[in-house]
């Protein structure tokens, strides 16, 4: 089958493109409760027709790389659901209430946006991971920034820049390993060689929301109602802080995911039912704290909504929970991305598009900011940040072997694009993750995710100054080859 011509590859994600449009327009608040999905699905219904139709394709070419490409998901799609129980079985427990209740007192509206990215930063750096960082200590610091006064969007964009700036930097994260397998670098130095780029740009990053958090006046907020209120709805102790600290130490000790947060909700369980007996029975339906009820209520909040009535409506909403239920929407979008993005592979369409893109490169610098800018529009494509590292630096590898350059140059521009951009995108895999964790569109705390915004554009402007190793003579690699 000869590639599609980069105009007919490009009429999928035009429409695409045009649907999403329509529906922020028509349908703002269902965008991501089924309307993207439904314009994810037509996309993927006019490349298959044109692929089909025009270029004599079977289903079986498109059905084994849809098979292979959701199959591959799986894993991300239980850590999801895992996610959405923890997140609910830390509140109902009284853990996120604690640290909101401390919080509060300790920090200072002035400068809580950096110190919100700060701490998701050294919380991810030690996880690895932004999803559980985010679903943790990220939804206690949107608590904390809640009573403080501070708009939710702001909060979200400092956690977020946080936490990615720690996934990125950490040798136990999956992405940071998957770039440097991709790109065929050392682990280790692929860090230290993204510290060009990174360090600048959580540096400006927090100097940003030092400047906005400036402008917040500290003298009409009321704490002490957030305190008062929480004292009285949950059973405030530090023993709740068990919890996290156990999830530490098995993130420390690198138990797998999935069984990190399986044990780390178990946990939580058993904190809710020891601290929280009452609230466990209110979610229950019942004023009678019995092991039924117990149960009962443990159940309701692992898998469906909860809503804790503490007199107070602002507080209600931040204390409410969705549970497993609440990711289904996330789970239904993941699927037809990966959909619509197992079609642009199987078709070849996105490789016609690449290779426009390879014939673009003509510096050094074009070669970096080619390859972000793919690694944001993979993004777009794909659904996925695994997917689109996996297909960046695949199909950027050989261009920079072939010009001398050091495999550390494509995994830290494929990081600073693929990695950090996903969670900015309504319709992946993170961006709809967060969206539901922390309760608040893509669209609407993507303005305040500095750190990810300003990632790409550091990778181009750190490759135009120069800051990037003299590319090696091929006789030259060919003898570091052999030896």
């Amino acid at each position: 089958m000869r590639n599609p011509h980069p105009l007919v590859a490009a009429l999928p994600i035009a429409v695409l493109l045009s649907f999403i449009i329509f529906i922020l327009l028509v349908l703002p608040d269902d965008a991501l409760s089924g309307a993207s999905q439904i314009a994810l699905l037509v996309a993927s219904a006019v490349c298959i027709g044109i692929s089909m139709l025009f270029y004599k394709m079977s289903w079986d070419a498109f059905e084994s790389v849809i098979n292979a490409t959701i199959g591959e998901s799986s894993t991300s799609i239980l850590i999801l659901l895992l996610i959405g129980i923890m997140s609910s079985t830390w509140m109902v427990s009284g853990v996120v209430p604690t640290l909101i209740y401390y919080g509060v007192q300790i920090m200072s509206p002035s400068f809580f946006l950096p110190c919100a990215c700060i701490i998701s930063s050294i919380i991810s750096v030690m996880t690895g991971t932004s999803w559980t960082t985010i679903a943790t200590i990220g939804i206690a610091l949107l608590g904390i920034g809640d009573a403080l006064g501070i708009p939710a969007p702001y909060t979200a964009g400092a956690i977020i820049s946080g936490a990615y700036f720690g996934d990125k930097m950490s040798p136990m994260s999956d992405t940071t390993v998957l770039a440097s397998t991709m790109a065929k670098a050392d682990l280790f130095s692929h860090i230290r060689y993204m510290m060009y780029t990174t360090v600048p740009s959580i540096t400006i990053t927090l100097i940003l929301y030092l400047i906005i958090g400036l402008g917040f006046d500290s003298s009409n907020i009321e704490i002490s109602q957030y305190t008062t209120t929480l004292d009285k709805t949950f059973n405030i102790s530090l023993w709740t802080l068990l919890v996290p600290i156990f999830t530490g130490i098995l993130i420390y000790k690198k138990v797998p995911s999935l069984i990190t947060l399986i044990l780390s909700a178990f946990a939580a369980c058993l904190c809710a039912a020891i601290l929280q007996p009452g609230i466990l029975a209110s979610i229950a339906g019942t004023t009678e704290v019995s092991a039924l009820s117990l149960f009962k209520g443990i159940m309701i909040t692992c898998y469906t909504n909860t809503n804790i009535d503490s007199g107070v409506e602002a507080i209600n909403e931040l204390i409410s929970t969705r549970g497993m239920a609440g990711m289904l929407n996330t789970v239904w979008l993941i699927l037809c991305a990966m959909f619509f993005g197992s079609c642009m592979v199987a078709s070849n369409m996105l490789l016609s598009l690449t290779q426009i893109i390879l014939r673009a490169i003509h510096s050094t610098t074009s070669l970096v900011s080619t390859t972000v800018a793919s690694g944001v529009f993979l993004n777009m494509i794909m659904g996925d940040q695994f997917l689109s590292i996996i297909m960046n630096a695949s199909i950027f590898r050989k261009e920079y072997e072939d010009r001398g350059y050091r495999p550390e140059l494509l995994s830290r521009s494929t990081e600073d694009s693929a990695t950090v951009t996903s969670v900015l995108v309504p319709w992946t895999a993170c961006g709809m993750t967060q969206s539901t964790v922390l309760g608040i569109p893509t669209l609407v705390y993507l303005p305040f995710c500095f750190f990810n915004i300003i990632s790409p554009f550091m990778s181009c402007i750190v490759a135009a100054l120069g800051f990037v190793p003299a590319p090696t003579p091929k006789e030259k690699q060919a003898e570091e080859r052999q030896q």
